[in-house]
């Protein structure tokens, strides 16, 4: 299907795929430092930013938008990508490695590593959020315009949110109130869990933000299901929407991600 991107750079193809409730600007703040050394391509995920959701008789489980990224991306002759995903683009990214050749994966504060369904907390906090966004929208936009507005309004998904600006706040609260594809998604992945299926060989590389307060660590944290040899990190003071915290040290963990990848195969003579 098509899909909404921005695309900047030039070298190896890079990734990226937001969270639920989000869109492809929440890569904004380390676009810039990726395309430097990558051909950077943020994608909306279906249903969200720019992008149309899918048929409604399709269920957009982790691993069907998955299949549409992959579509998407043979449709842009991109093949074996590096790809960074963040939450459900996470997820979906763990999904995307059993259906493509990929050269690395980065996680960041991925969804789906719980046991059994997704935990009542993490359910709550979304749907919460998601309902003030919807039907609060224009205050909140307001709001964000001030520090303290911004701790209120993102405390839950950034660590700190009173440097954000508030540009960058104000596209997340409009990403989460007039996304489509919300509901049908949560839908699908409350009762799931990430499980992992056919082996791959590109290198894992997972981060959780030491003040993300979302994905709690005895709860939805559990790496059991990612390939051995995962290489685990730490974002200090990143909340589970690290891009916006600290851009240099979300980049430099992408990076080093894709510096693990073995070398790209020759093109067939």
């Amino acid at each position: 299907m098509a899909l909404a991107f921005t695309r900047r750079g030039s070298g190896p193809p890079l990734v990226l795929l937001h969270g639920i409730g989000s869109a492809r600007q929440a890569w904004d703040p380390i676009v810039g430092r990726l395309a430097e050394r990558f051909d950077v391509l943020a994608v909306d995920l279906p249903g969200f930013g720019a992008s149309p959701p899918l048929p409604p008789e399709v269920e957009p489980l982790p691993s069907v938008i998955a299949a549409s990224v992959a579509e998407f991306l043979a449709s842009r002759g991109v093949v074996a990508p590096h790809v960074a995903g963040n939450s459900l683009g996470g997820w979906v990214a763990l999904e995307l490695a059993a259906i493509c050749p990929l050269r690395s994966l980065t996680l960041l504060s991925p969804a789906g590593l719980w046991r059994g369904r997704t935990p009542r907390y993490n359910r709550i906090s979304l749907r919460t959020t998601r309902w003030l966004a919807a039907h609060l929208t224009a205050p909140a936009c307001r709001l964000v315009r001030y520090k303290a507005g911004r701790a209120v309004i993102l405390g839950q998904t950034h660590g700190r949110p009173s440097r954000i600006s508030a540009d960058y706040a104000r596209a997340a609260v409009l990403a989460m109130a007039r996304c489509p594809g919300f509901d049908a998604t949560m839908a699908a992945t409350e009762p799931r869990c990430y499980r992992a299926g056919r082996p791959f060989d590109a290198p894992v590389t997972v981060a959780f933000g030491s003040r993300d307060r979302l994905l709690l660590p005895h709860q939805s944290r559990h790496l059991g299901e990612l390939p051995p040899g995962t290489h685990a990190a730490t974002l200090p003071g990143c909340g589970h929407v690290p891009m916006a915290d600290d851009p240099g040290a979300v980049a430099a963990v992408i990076a080093a991600a894709t510096e693990r990848a073995r070398p790209a195969r020759p093109s067939p003579a």
